[in-house]
């Protein structure tokens, strides 16, 4: 009996097989039962006739509920009209488990609920997706850095200090002396590179901000890379090169879960063309262009970040930033030493 998966049930075409998994929905109509199993791969469509099964079966599949546990035996058949182009003509099927009060319904839920069952919330077709998404971008960051020699070195989690002098931390006890969580790798990648030539970092980051919006999270992950002798041109090309990199990997690996979170795919690929780049001092050009107020010598804040993102429609590099904004361990342009060579990618959505 081949055991199937339900992303790759087109192998198993016209033959018998057996799937294990959840229900997602089910419904009845006479001796017809139609039953949406989830398996953790997919969703496939579940044909339980009463002629099939037999009756007593056919009494037990009348009593499962959403999100019970079963096993079902089949053959694998073409319908074009059917979720993923196939479904189960149901022989035999063995209840593991019954479901009783799942919580989360099709109904809209508050936030607050939905987190406190976070667990069976993963369940959920938009988190499943999200969660498969991020797995694809997970791996395609390690394959590009590893199949260009790049070598992981994970930072301690647990620091004395502040990397960049910051007050947004999370602090411990740590056998009576003080510790904080880790904001960033940065220090520890420099001195890295310096070991290994190409270095990369890729682990939880935390940071006490209070703020509730898209561009503050208290716990993230984040990727550093670090490269030796590398030119700020060839720093931009690097991170250009990352970014599709990932974005062409979600797209043609993860093309199913992008559609049920409703993505933008054109927007997705206009991000594949070549970034533009502008220095720091085209950026407040362009702000002041736009009738913004702002002096050279400030820092971005979101709103001059997104107006300038927006006048290009795609992902755009900015460089050379004033010296005085930046961290001390960012280097000086020897043709202008008010500026740094340091860059920042802008999107849209950023």
């Amino acid at each position: 009996m081949n055991i199937a998966r339900v992303n790759r049930i087109s192998e198993f075409d016209g033959q018998t097989v057996q799937l294990n998994g959840w229900v997602y929905n089910s419904r009845r109509s006479g001796k017809i039962g139609f039953l949406m199993l989830r398996d953790g791969f997919g969703i496939i469509q579940c044909i339980v006739a009463k002629n099939d099964v037999g009756e007593d079966k056919f009494e037990e599949f009348k009593k499962i509920t959403q999100e019970s546990s079963l096993s079902i035996v089949g053959e694998v058949v073409k319908n074009e009209r059917a979720p993923g182009g196939f479904e189960i003509i149901t022989a035999d099927l063995t209840i593991h488990h019954i479901s009783t009060d799942y919580p989360i319904s099709p109904k809209e839920h508050g936030t607050d609920f939905l987190m406190n069952n976070r667990h069976l919330w993963l369940r959920s077709k938009r988190q499943h997706s999200i969660l498969k998404v991020r797995h694809e971008i997970i791996k395609a960051t390690r394959d590009f850095f590893d199949s260009h020699d790049f070598t992981l070195v994970d930072s301690p989690i647990f620091t004395s200090n502040a990397a960049e002098g910051s007050t947004t931390l999370f602090s411990t006890d740590y056998f009576e002396e003080q510790a904080y969580l880790s904001q960033t790798g940065q220090l520890y990648g420099e001195a890295s590179a310096m070991a290994f030539g190409r270095h990369y970092n890729f682990g939880p980051t935390f940071r006490a901000e209070k703020s509730k919006t898209r561009r503050h999270l208290t716990e993230f992950w984040m990727v550093e890379p670090e490269i030796a002798f590398c030119e700020i041109e060839e720093d931009m090309e690097w991170a250009e090169r990352l970014i599709h990199f990932i974005i062409k990997r979600v797209l043609e690996n993860k093309r199913a879960e992008l559609d049920i979170l409703e993505r933008d795919i054109p927007q997705l690929e206009e991000a594949l063309k070549p970034f533009p780049r502008i220095s720091y001092t085209e950026g407040v050009n362009m702000l002041k262009e736009g009738g913004i107020d702002f002096e050279w010598g400030d820092d971005f804040g979101a709103p001059h970040e997104t107006f300038i993102a927006e006048k290009f429609d795609q992902p755009v590099i900015v460089h050379r930033f004033p010296t005085a904004i930046k961290a001390f361990y960012m280097k000086r342009d020897p043709e202008n030493e008010k500026v740094v060579l340091g860059m920042d990618i802008l999107a849209p959505e950023g």
